[in-house]
């Protein structure tokens, strides 16, 4: 076999995701596989998701891959660096790619890898794949958008990894083929969600990158850059989908699916056209969200719309450079459940200069704005964003690399990791409390239990308000 594709992500070892079962696969890959196929490369994809390191060993030892490909993501490092030593251990030659490998190429290449491909993958790959075929690990610096480092017998600086120049982005999607599902098993993905939701779901994507400059978002693979599909193709993938796969709904896996109203209206009339309608999940902005667009996601099946609030104080959305307004989030949640929609927000706490009073703020906010279900996270800074940049002096790091993720960087001075988890006891259980108080019949017992939750959390806060990260979290 020339080239493997695989992505080191195994939902046996991830005891949050064996609880919600949502999973889905790794269509990065897939149009990578596609393209390269297409172009006549000799390519296999090795799922991880439903597998065991076991088994990815066994499948090494017999078709002994010439060039191994990773996909890397924040949350699969240790296992990628695992992955990474089983593929040196099988002699083949390791290229990294993804979101994370290009902001810690010289930890990737120390720990084996031989190539870091920065930016997207398609047609890097089908650069560096025949090169590697040929000539090995040698004279790459001709080759865009990876980082490797130089042969070292001629005495050049083994420490100093090389970035050739930037690969230029793919301006025209509809000249990609669709992700080649077919080299994995994705009835298998749909059988979990029916099985553990009563509907099975499928993922696509119509768009790559987000132009938004969020200061804590990272933006590693397709940059600041925006660029869609056209209707058509979308909506052909769409009805391959459905008639290939029978999924319940599906998930577009866009940054932000409404940000074009023009596209979002003509894609409705094609799918119309063809008689699909097409349950989805997808997720969006409150600025790129409005009467029409609302009322043309109805039309279109659209069953929950996830919204980036991140907090209900406008001087963190403003210090975030979020650019949207918390006000409106509360209209626009509102709108969305008067024409039949679930909303889902998610949350950030612990952002750079956020006060108590910004996480009561968002509290309050959560309360009028009453969406369906809310998530939670504590702000950490990934490397090469802004927020990262801007509290670099202060940043608190786990002492192995190796066996941590970005998630577990921690900035010093701001509160502790025990108190972000009594502020989102207080939080989630205020706001529950808050429903259950404005409900026909409450459930007192709920109630009950709510409210001494929410008082515990809000005595937690109280009691840990001056205890500050000073240390590092456990890795």
């Amino acid at each position: 076999m020339n080239l493997l594709l695989t992505h080191a992500y195994f939902l046996q070892q991830d005891r949050h995701e064996q609880q919600l079962m949502r999973p889905y696969p790794p269509l990065g890959l897939l149009y990578i596989s596609a393209y390269l196929k297409a172009h006549g490369t000799e390519v296999a994809v090795f799922d991880t998701t439903f597998s065991s390191r076991h088994e990815f060993r066994r499948h090494l030892q017999r078709t002994r891959p010439r060039i191994v490909g990773i996909y890397v993501n924040l949350m699969t490092r240790a296992s990628a660096l695992q992955t990474i030593s089983d593929c040196r251990e099988f002699g083949s030659i390791v290229v990294v790619g993804g979101p994370e490998p290009a902001g810690y190429a010289d930890e990737y290449l120390t720990a084996g890898a031989d190539v870091v491909v920065d930016g997207e993958g398609e047609i890097t790959l089908r650069e560096l794949v025949p090169h590697l075929l040929e000539h090995g690990v040698a004279d790459l610096d001709a080759i865009d958008g990876i980082i490797y480092r130089p042969d070292t017998s001629n005495g050049a600086d083994q420490r100093a990894p090389v970035r050739t120049a930037a690969r230029a982005q793919i301006s025209d999607l509809d000249t990609l083929p669709d992700p080649d599902r077919e080299a994995i098993d994705i009835d298998r993905y749909v059988d979990v969600w029916r099985t553990h939701h009563g509907a099975g779901s499928v993922s696509l994507i119509t768009a790559r990158g987000c132009p938004y400059k969020c200061n804590w978002c990272s933006h590693s693979v397709f940059g600041f850059s925006h660029r869609r599909r056209s209707p058509v193709r979308v909506a052909d993938e769409l009805e391959h989908i459905v008639s290939r796969y029978r999924p319940d709904q599906v998930w577009y896996a866009d940054d932000v699916f409404t940000i074009n109203h023009r596209w979002l209206h003509e894609y409705g009339d094609e799918l119309e056209r063809r008689g699909l309608r097409v349950p989805f999940e997808t997720i969006s902005r409150e600025d790129r969200l409005d009467t029409e667009s609302i009322a043309r996601l109805a039309s279109m099946g659209c069953r929950r719309l996830w919204v980036g609030a991140e907090s209900g104080s406008q001087r963190v959305l403003d210090a975030m450079q979020r650019q949207t307004d918390a006000p409106r989030v509360e209209q626009i949640v509102h709108e969305l459940q008067q024409h039949g929609i679930e909303v889902g927000l998610f949350i950030m706490l612990g952002y750079e200069g956020e006060r108590m009073s910004d996480i009561e703020e968002t509290v309050a906010f959560l309360k009028r704005a009453r969406p369906d279900r809310f998530v939670t996270t504590v702000a950490y800074p990934i490397r090469g964003t802004k927020y990262y940049q801007r509290v670099s002096d202060r940043l608190v790091v786990p002492q192995s690399w190796a066996t941590s993720t970005d998630r577990d960087i921690s900035v010093r001075g701001r509160h502790s990791d025990r108190f972000y988890r009594c502020a989102t006891r207080w939080m989630v259980n205020e706001v529950e409390r808050a429903r259950l108080r404005s409900s026909d019949r409450p459930g007192y017992g709920r109630l009950a239990r709510a409210t001494v939750k929410a008082h515990v959390g809000r005595l937690g806060m109280h009691l840990l308000r001056h205890q500050q990260r000073t240390a590092a979290p456990q890795p």
